[in-house]
């Protein structure tokens, strides 16, 4: 794969995500050895690796529909709580029709 061409869902995420994703691939996957890496615990990497899949899942939301993926990202960022996003998304669907 070339340089120019990068994933689209690449190229929304921050620097230190793609470090992330780096260590973890090269730690074969295990979260217990890249805990050990960033001197974390376990469950603290997998609420990372959690956010980090919910960012890449975005970028197609964001194809789909900007508003949502708006809502769904200030979620993951902590910038709106998950209820309130949750009645956020569907009452916008329910106002335009979508299921």
């Amino acid at each position: 794969m070339s340089v120019e061409i990068l994933p689209e869902w690449m190229a929304g995420l921050e620097d230190e995500d793609v470090a992330f994703i780096k260590k973890f691939i090269l730690a074969s996957g295990s979260l217990k050895e890249v805990a050990g890496q960033y001197g974390v615990t376990y469950p603290t990497v997998r609420l990372r690796l959690d956010r980090l899949i919910q960012k890449i899942q975005m970028v197609e939301d964001v194809a789909a529909d900007p508003y949502i993926a708006t809502v769904k990202r200030l979620a993951v960022n902590e910038k709106l709580d998950f209820d309130t996003a949750k009645i956020l998304i569907s009452e916008y669907k329910k106002a335009v029709g979508k299921k």
